[in-house]
């Protein structure tokens, strides 16, 4: 008589049997309303400019953006989360062409909101490395060290100019200590209560932001390790996570994605707010290249990648791979 509870009775390779049969048991599902696109858009450019380190990836016109956006909305992406890219004579130690109703983020922000409306989440990047000529997330003290609580001034004017200019959701990405509080304050001030923060709860130092740099025109002078998170580190996320809700985030995030799944899974177990992933330009790159190699089948790496992230307990992926992906999911192509 066989015994049901092991093998030859129990056989679970009867639920692998077809594709039907495995899309139907299926413990994870990805959907196109799980991804955001984060989204490049470079001043005084003509052309949309590629990066290099990550093909299929460019620096948007401000008209190509705006088609970007269209495109990431028809394929059932949820959100777009815009970077700006000044021209370098604009660069400065304070970073103001990051508070300039004018500048390029703001631009952009207005360009995507009259195109889409509240039809996709507008997101925004509220950090001053873009903008500094010292490539830092915030201002420099005397010493050539980041200056936390004057970076933290500079965030509150950050917030104000990009809510003002329509964004939805605004993402402090600096790691400094104190920035959700500070930015839900300013927000509040001006009668913004409605914008939401995204918390970058847990930015780490990573190798794999290399890509990023470039899609920046990063001016990055030394590294962040004094306030990006060391990767050897979980607890010190679990305290930021503790201080962010503490201090107002409406959604956390863990950046890099991949390499910190750990985390992610931890993060999701612990919180009662949405949680977000960020695949990060290094992530993209290395599956491009080898690909391009022919060393990996390119879709299937993708979107086991970003199973994995979801499985893991995000319910929001940034990925610059979210407009394709969400056409094939839509289109049935998975």
């Amino acid at each position: 008589m066989n015994s049901y509870g092991s093998f030859p009775g129990a056989r679970p390779r009867r639920l692998r049997t077809t594709p039907a049969m495995r899309r139907m048991v299926a413990e994870t599902r990805l959907q196109p309303a799980d991804l955001i696109l984060p989204a490049f858009v470079r001043e005084g450019i003509t052309e949309p400019v590629p990066i290099a380190a990550m093909p299929g990836v460019v620096q948007h016109t401000r008209d190509t953006l705006r088609k970007a956006a269209v495109e990431a909305l028809e394929a059932g992406v949820s959100g777009i989360m815009l970077f700006g890219v000044p021209e370098d004579a604009k660069k400065d130690a304070a970073g103001t062409a990051g508070t300039d109703p004018e500048g390029i983020l703001q631009v952009a922000i207005r360009d995507v909101k009259a195109e889409v409306g509240d039809d996709l989440v507008i997101m925004s990047d509220l950090c001053l490395d873009e903008y500094t000529d010292h490539g830092h997330c915030g201002v420099l003290d005397g010493d050539g060290r980041v200056d936390n609580d004057a970076t933290l001034e500079r965030y509150a004017e950050m917030a104000q100019v990009q809510a003002d200019a329509g964004v939805h959701v605004v993402g402090p990405s600096g790691m400094m200590d104190g920035q959700v509080g500070v930015v839900r304050d300013a927000l509040d001030t001006i009668g913004k209560e409605d914008v939401s923060i995204l918390a970058y709860t847990a930015k780490y130092s990573s190798a794999f932001y290399g890509p990023f740099r470039e899609a920046v025109g990063s001016s990055l002078q030394g590294d962040r390790k004094t306030y990006q998170q060391d990767p050897a580190n979980l607890r010190e996320s679990m305290r930021e996570l503790a201080l962010d809700l503490e201090e107002g985030a409406d959604m956390v995030m863990v950046k890099p994605a991949g390499p910190y799944l750990d985390v992610l899974a931890k993060v999701a177990e612990s919180v009662d707010v949405p949680v977000a992933a960020y695949q990060i330009s290094g992530e993209y790159a290395m599956v491009e290249a080898a690909a391009e190699k022919g060393w990996i089948d390119r879709d299937r790496a993708i979107f086991e990648t970003l199973t994995g992230i979801r499985r893991a307990g995000a319910q929001m992926i940034l990925t610059y791979w979210a407009t394709e992906v969400g056409q094939k999911l839509s289109a049935g192509r998975r």
